[in-house]
């Protein structure tokens, strides 16, 4: 069985806490003996992948596989062409790691989503504006790391697609069982 789910923003991608209060996988009634593939940090949102296949989780995270996650940040400032430029050539230093090349274009358009609870901080004066970024690695808070290394720090990250599979209309904090033809998506290159 696979899982589509929506994460919402301030949700651990684990079914125990770290602390108390903390909302977890566990207040969403997967059925049991399910797993996340992957993860997205507490700040993150959008899809989130659960199995209960054996190795579905490597097959999928595995580095030779090179199964590309989707990300719609959107970021304090417009980014420059120089920038989106960087973010693309990779190479950007994070962490003492410099990332992969990368596909990272602006969104002409705001992406039509839920208002985020909390909301993100807003600044009068500063614009904000969206970029989506395809990336084929996946290192801690990766995303937020690269667009503040070239200027524009993340405010809001939302996962939209993983592989050819693009997150299902699903309001936030919902999920659905897969379909056959959905999970092939995942894996399509």
């Amino acid at each position: 069985m696979v899982i589509a789910f929506h994460k919402p923003y301030g949700v651990l991608c684990q079914f125990t806490p770290d602390q108390p209060g903390q909302r977890t996988l566990a207040d969403f009634g997967f059925p049991s003996g399910v797993y996340p593939v992957g993860r997205l940090d507490m700040d993150s949102e959008g899809l989130l992948l659960l199995s209960d296949e054996p190795g579905f989780n490597n097959r999928l995270l595995d580095p030779k596989t090179a199964h590309p996650r989707t990300y719609w940040a959107q970021v304090e400032g417009i980014p420059t062409t120089d920038a989106v430029e960087k973010l693309k050539r990779g190479g950007v230093a994070i962490q003492g790691h410099r990332t992969l090349p990368c596909q990272a274009h602006m969104l002409e358009i705001e992406p039509k989503i839920d208002p985020r609870d909390p909301p993100i901080r807003f600044r009068q004066a500063i614009p904000t504006s969206w970029l989506e970024l395809r990336l084929i690695e996946g290192k801690n808070r990766q995303v937020r790391r690269m667009t503040a290394a070239v200027g524009f720090p993340t405010l809001r990250l939302i996962r939209v697609a993983i592989g050819n599979f693009v997150a299902p209309n699903l309001a936030t904090g919902n999920w659905e069982k897969l379909e056959s033809n959905s999970i092939q998506r995942i894996w399509q290159r």
